[in-house]
C-alpha cells in the first residue's frame, strides 16, 4: 500500500521518500515499482523518459530522518493503534510543521493524533488497494484536526486524480462500516445451512450484479485482514450486534486458511477449478439477495442518519471503494424504504436479534414515502 501511494504522488509530480526499517522490504518495493513502470512503458501508457522521471522522484530509505524536508507524511504501517501512535510521536518530534496523515482503515484518527504535540495537523487519508488503480480516498478529520485541512486534502487528492470523500472519525469510516453486512450476513446465511458458499456468491453476482461474491472477496482480501477489520469495528462500537464477527471465519484464520495468499480459504486455490455460477432455486436466491441487500442498505442509511458522511459521498464511497454496482441509497429508492423496512422487520421478528434493527431514518422515510434522491 505504501509504495502504491508513493507511486501516485510521484506520478503527480511530487518528490517522495519511502521509509521502511526493513532493507528487504525497501528492495522489494523498489524492484516492484521499476517492474511496474517497465510494463507501463511496454504497453505504451508512458514513454521511457517519463518513467525515468517518475522513478527519479522516489527515494528509498530506512532512516526516518530523511523525511526532514517533507510537507506531508502518509503512514501506511501495520493496523495496530499503539504502533501507529509511537510512529506519530516520532514524526511529531522530527517534523514540527508537516501534515501527518494515517492510511488506517478503521482506527481512531483522534487517538492517533493524541500522540502529537500538534494534533491539529493530523488527518486520515484512507486509500484503497491497489492504491494506483482504486479511485476512492476517504478523508477523515479528527476532532482535533484544524479547520480547513480536510478541504486542503480534498483538493490535493483531486489533483492526484482521486475521488475523495469526507467521513466522520468513527470506526470503519464509510466503506469498512457500511460493507460489513456483505460479509457478515453471507457468513450467517451459510452458517445456518440455508445455502452453500458458492450459491451465495453466484446469487450476489448474477442477481445482484456484484463483481465478486462475499466469499470470493473475503478470500481475495484475506480472511485475516477481513476478520480483523470486523473485530475492530465490533469492539469499537461497544459490541454492536450488527458487526458481530463470525466464528466460522475466525476458525479459518486460526487454521491459516487466509484465502488466495495461502492457497486456501473459503475455496481451495491449490487446484484448478471453474468458478461455480449456479444459484440456489429462484425463491431461495431472491431471499438471499434481499436479506444481504437489506442489511447493506440499512447500514448506509444509518451512516447518513448519524452524519457519518453526506448522501452522495456514501454512495460514491461504495461504488468507487468496493465496486458496488449501485450506490446503496440510490438502490434503496428502487423498491422504496417501506420494502426494506418490511424485510428487516421480518428478519427481526424471526430472529429477535438486534442485528436486524431498522435504522430510525429508514423507518421515517418509509412512513413519509420520501426517497433519498
Amino acid at each position: 500500500m505504501g509504495s502504491g501511494i508513493a507511486q501516485i504522488a510521484a506520478q503527480s509530480g511530487h518528490e517522495v521518500v519511502i521509509i521502511d526499517k526493513s532493507d528487504s522490504a525497501l528492495n522489494k518495493a523498489s524492484s516492484n515499482l521499476k517492474s511496474l513502470f517497465e510494463k507501463l512503458v511496454s504497453k505504451g501508457k508512458i514513454d521511457s523518459s517519463q518513467s525515468e522521471l517518475i522513478i527519479g522522484r522516489i527515494t528509498f530509505s530506512s532512516d526516518i530522518k530523511n523525511l526532514i524536508d517533507s510537507g506531508l507524511v502518509i503512514e501506511a504501517i501495520i493496523e495496530q493503534l499503539e504502533v501507529k501512535k509511537a510512529v506519530f510521536e516520532e514524526l511529531d518530534k522530527l517534523l514540527p510543521d508537516a501534515i501527518l496523515a494515517s492510511n488506517t482503515s478503521s482506527l481512531s484518527i483522534a487517538s492517533i493524533a493524541s500522540a502529537c504535540s500538534k494534533p491539529e495537523r493530523v488527518i486520515g487519508l484512507h486509500f484503497f488497494n491497489p492504491a494506483p488503480l482504486m479511485p476512492l480516498v476517504e478523508i477523515i478529520p479528527a476532532v482535533q484536526t484544524a479547520q480547513g485541512l480536510a478541504a486542503d486534502m480534498y483538493r490535493l487528492m483531486e489533483s492526484w486524480g482521486k475521488m475523495p470523500v469526507i467521513a466522520k472519525d468513527t470506526p470503519g469510516f464509510i466503506v469498512n462500516r457500511v460493507a460489513r453486512p456483505f460479509y457478515g450476513e453471507a457468513l450467517r446465511i451459510f452458517e445456518e445451512g440455508l445455502a452453500e458458499k458458492s450459491e451465495i456468491d453466484a446469487t450476489m453476482k448474477i442477481k445482484g450484479g456484484f463483481k465478486m461474491g462475499p466469499f470470493e472477496l473475503m478470500d481475495f482480501i484475506g480472511n485475516d485482514v477481513n476478520y480483523a477489520v470486523t473485530e475492530s469495528v465490533f469492539n469499537s462500537f461497544y459490541y454492536e450486534a450488527r458487526y458481530k464477527p463470525s466464528l466460522s471465519q475466525k476458525r479459518l484464520v486460526e487454521a491459516g486458511w487466509l484465502g488466495k495468499k495461502s492457497s486456501k480459504g473459503h475455496y481451495d486455490y491449490s487446484i484448478e477449478q471453474e468458478p461455480v455460477n449456479t444459484i440456489a432455486n429462484e425463491v431461495q436466491s431472491e431471499a438471499i439477495l434481499q436479506r444481504i441487500l437489506a442489511m447493506l442498505i440499512n447500514e448506509a442509511v444509518d451512516a447518513l442518519y448519524l452524519n457519518i458522511a453526506h448522501r452522495d459521498d456514501i454512495d460514491l464511497a461504495m461504488t468507487k471503494g468496493v465496486n458496488y454496482p449501485k450506490g446503496l441509497l440510490l438502490w434503496a429508492d428502487e423498491k422504496g424504504a417501506s420494502h426494506w423496512v418490511q424485510v428487516l422487520d421480518s428478519l427481526h421478528e424471526e430472529y429477535r436479534e438486534e442485528r436486524y434493527r431498522c435504522s430510525p431514518l429508514l423507518r421515517r422515510m418509509a412512513k413519509s414515502g420520501l426517497k433519498f434522491y
